[in-house]
């Protein structure tokens, strides 16, 4: 499908990949899927068709949301662009996503709404979605992180001013946000994600924002067992082969029979 966004003032493809679809209906979660180029090379429709074929989902439908030229303006937290300004165009995208995109979802498969509703995203995406999903908790029930790009920050870490605790800009969005019961969060990283380790504790910096991250949700109110996954990829690379590996297991948290 392909959509002529007025927020985004370009025109955006979007791609669809189902278990259990042939009649969308009130029965059908919908997944919505950031950076949604990637999931032809990812082999979506063999995994979906893998796990259809053992039934193993319940009904599902996967809307995958391809980045613009604009990806990094886009792609981030509303209203709080990163020092370096990246992401100062993330509000039009969650415009886009919630006033433009779901409504036309809705009018092609001629449904008043879905079972529940959910995000994922890789890198800058899962970033993306989790802002959107924490911003606007009403219109979601879960979440998947894919090696997020949870270092956004205010302040250059070699700032001296910078603060761990003050400049991760997600983080500090969670640790001000209000407790939303139903959301439920996955979160995947690879030890190969990235080299870089910024505070010198021998973790890499992706799977410290990460569980940094998790952590203020643990402080927010959620259940480190029940409302998160955590899946850490031994070796796993910050690429779209080690997020193949990964999706799987979170189809089968979310939407499992």
């Amino acid at each position: 499908m392909v959509l002529e966004s007025e927020n985004l003032a370009r025109v955006v493809m979007v791609d669809f990949y189902g278990v259990g679809v042939s009649g969308v209906g009130p029965e059908t979660s919908l997944l919505l899927i950031n950076d949604g180029q990637e999931l032809g090379r990812m082999g979506l429709a063999g995994i979906l068709g893998e796990l259809d074929s053992r039934a193993c989902l319940r009904p599902l439908l996967c809307v995958g949301i391809h980045a613009g030229a604009a990806r990094k303006m886009e792609y981030g937290t509303a209203g709080r662009p990163d020092y370096q300004g990246w992401g100062n165009l993330a509000g039009a995208y969650s415009r886009f996503v919630l006033e433009e995109l779901i409504p036309a979802i809705r009018l092609r498969y001629g449904v008043a709404s879905f079972r529940e509703k959910a995000f994922a995203g890789f890198s800058l995406g899962a970033l993306s979605a989790m802002d959107i999903v924490w911003k606007h908790p009403q219109e979601f029930a879960a979440l998947g992180c894919f090696s997020g790009s949870f270092w956004w920050r205010t302040k250059d870490k070699s700032d001296p001013a910078y603060d761990e605790g003050r400049d991760r800009i997600m983080q500090d969005e969670v640790r001000k946000g209000g407790y939303y019961p139903w959301l439920k969060f996955f979160f995947e990283c690879g030890t190969n994600d990235e080299q870089e380790d910024r505070n010198h504790n021998g973790v890499i910096d992706s799977i410290d924002d990460t569980q940094d991250l998790m952590a203020e949700l643990v402080r927010k109110g959620y259940d480190r067992e029940a409302d998160i996954r955590y899946m850490e990829i031994e070796g796993g690379r910050h690429d779209v082969g080690t997020w193949a590996r990964a999706m799987p297991e979170f189809l089968l948290w979310g939407w499992s029979k």
